[in-house]
């Protein structure tokens, strides 16, 4: 009797943790992996330069203005930033040597686009020579771009002028 009952309280044991009596396991190793490629984004902010007053102030100064790309890329990506020629790109504009112009009606404002706050060293364009060059970190950035509409252009009416270029992240 005293064997029954240890042999009953055993195999209810063994009901009670889902362990049957006689059973056997198996394992194997599932793998897990994944890819990471290389990616970016750029948004385009606004370029606006304000008034540009050919009469006096930018009789003989450039009128400075900037704008801000935001760009997000894979951390250690290499890309180059380009900015395209423009809508109203003057005779002899190439995408090295970007001659961009704001229009309004007939008239035209020429302007430039640079890499460097001073506005002098670097222009910007639109070839992987001509652009900038940049290294992804994982988080969004701002770049800046620089811009001057060139002093003494005189011959313009008074209106609203305006130009689109696009901004190009190559990767």
């Amino acid at each position: 009797m005293f064997r029954l009952k240890v042999f009953s309280a055993i195999c209810l044991g063994a009901l009670s943790t889902g362990v049957a009596l006689g059973s056997s396991t198996a394992t194997s190793n599932m793998s897990a992996s994944a890819s990471v490629t290389n990616n970016c984004t750029i948004s385009a902010g606004a370029l606006a330069f304000g008034a540009y007053d050919p009469v006096s102030a930018n009789k003989t100064g450039d009128q400075p203005g900037t704008a801000t790309l935001a760009v997000d890329c894979t951390n250690g990506a290499s890309a180059v930033i380009t900015l395209g020629q423009g809508a109203n790109a003057d005779t002899g504009s190439t995408d090295a040597a970007p001659l961009r112009r704001l229009k309004a009606g007939s008239d035209y404002l020429s302007y430039t686009l640079w890499q460097d706050s001073g506005r002098t060293t670097t222009p910007w364009g639109n070839t992987a020579g001509t652009g900038e060059e940049y290294a992804g970190v994982g988080t969004s950035e701002n770049v800046s771009v620089y811009a001057a509409i060139s002093g003494a252009q005189t011959s313009v009416h008074a209106g609203s002028f305006a130009d689109t270029v696009v901004a190009t992240i190559t990767f």
